[in-house]
C-alpha cells in the first residue's frame, strides 16, 4: 500500500508530539503487518487502544500526554487498511467481523500482554473493539468504549449526507471542513489534523461492516466477565449520544455509562482526553 513521503513526513510529526519514548513495533499477523506504538512501563497493565476511522494510532497522544501511561503500558494500534502504517496482507484481506477478531486476536499474541487486557475504542474503533469483546471476553479485564458508533444506536442521516462526499473523494479541504463541521470549531491538534489532510490521497479500503454487536453475554449475575465503561459526546452529530446512553444501560445494566457534554464525536479523543484518562484510571 503506497504511502506518500509527505503522510509519512505528518505521521512522524503527530507521533512525535507524545510525550517521553515512543516503541513503534510492527507485529506480523494473518491479515498482515500492524504497527502498533506503544509507551508507558514494561510489564503494567496492558491498555490497548483502537483508533476511529482513519484517524490512526497517533489520535491517542493527547490522552497520553495526559497521563494515560503512568499506570499502564500503552498500546495505541493502527488499523490494518486504515491510513496508517499497517500493511495489509496481498492475499488475505479483512471482510468480516470474524476477520476483525482473528486479526486483534494475533495483535493481541504479538504483544504478549501481562495481565488482563483493557481493550479500549473510539467510534469504528469501539465498534471492534466491542465485537470482539461479546466474542471474546475472556481476553478481557475491561472494555472501553468512547462513543461507539453502530453499538447502540444507528448513524443520523444527516451525518451519513455530510461525510459522504468526503468518504467517496476525499481532498484535504473537505476533510477539514467535515472536522470542522462536526467539531463545531473545536481547536484540535494541527499536526494530527495536518495528517488527516494528507490521508486524503491514502488508498481506500472498505471497512468491515456489519450488525451491532450483540453484548448480551457481557451480562453475568456473577460479576464475571469485563468490566464495562461507556462514555458518549454530548455534541455528536453522528447520533443521538442521550438516545445511545439509555439504549447502552439497557443492553449492559451492569456497566458505567456516561455522556460528557460540550465535546463532538471526532474531537473526544483529542479535547476530552484528561477525562478519558480519569475514567480509565477508576
Amino acid at each position: 500500500m503506497r504511502r506518500t513521503s509527505s503522510f509519512r513526513a505528518a505521521y512522524d510529526a503527530a507521533l512525535g508530539r507524545w510525550p517521553g519514548p515512543v516503541d513503534s513495533v510492527d507485529l506480523p499477523t494473518p491479515y498482515g503487518v500492524t504497527r502498533v506504538n506503544r509507551c508507558g512501563p514494561a510489564g503494567a497493565p496492558p491498555l490497548v487502544l483502537l483508533p476511529g476511522g482513519g484517524a490512526t494510532s497517533t489520535v491517542w497522544g493527547a490522552c497520553v500526554a495526559a497521563g494515560a501511561a503512568r499506570a499502564h503500558q500503552v498500546h495505541a494500534v493502527d488499523l490494518v487498511g486504515d491510513p496508517g502504517l499497517s500493511v495489509p496482507a496481498s492475499d488475505r484481506a479483512i471482510r468480516s467481523v470474524g476477520d476483525l477478531v482473528g486479526w486483534l486476536d494475533s495483535v493481541l499474541d504479538g504483544l504478549g500482554p501481562h495481565g488482563p487486557v483493557t481493550l479500549a475504542g473510539h467510534s469504528y474503533g469501539a465498534w471492534i473493539a466491542a465485537h470482539y469483546a461479546a466474542l471474546r471476553p475472556a481476553r478481557l479485564g475491561r472494555l472501553v468504549l468512547l462513543d461507539p458508533t453502530q453499538v447502540f444506536a444507528g448513524l443520523r442521516p444527516g451525518y451519513v449526507l455530510r461525510a459522504v462526499p468526503m468518504l467517496a473523494r476525499p481532498t484535504p479541504d473537505r476533510i477539514r471542513s467535515f472536522l470542522a463541521w462536526e467539531t463545531r470549531g473545536a481547536v484540535l491538534d494541527p499536526a494530527w489534523l495536518r495528517l488527516q489532510e494528507e490521508s486524503a490521497g491514502f488508498p481506500a479500503v472498505r471497512p468491515v461492516t456489519g450488525p451491532r454487536p450483540d453484548l448480551a453475554g457481557l451480562v453475568h449475575p456473577s460479576g464475571a466477565g469485563p468490566r464495562v465503561d461507556v462514555l458518549f459526546a454530548g455534541l455528536a452529530r453522528c447520533h443521538d449520544s442521550g438516545r445511545a446512553a439509555r439504549a447502552a444501560r439497557e443492553v449492559l445494566p451492569g456497566a458505567r455509562v456516561d455522556v460528557l457534554p460540550g465535546v463532538a464525536h471526532h474531537a473526544l479523543p483529542l479535547t476530552a482526553a484528561e477525562e478519558i484518562v480519569r475514567r480509565l484510571a477508576r
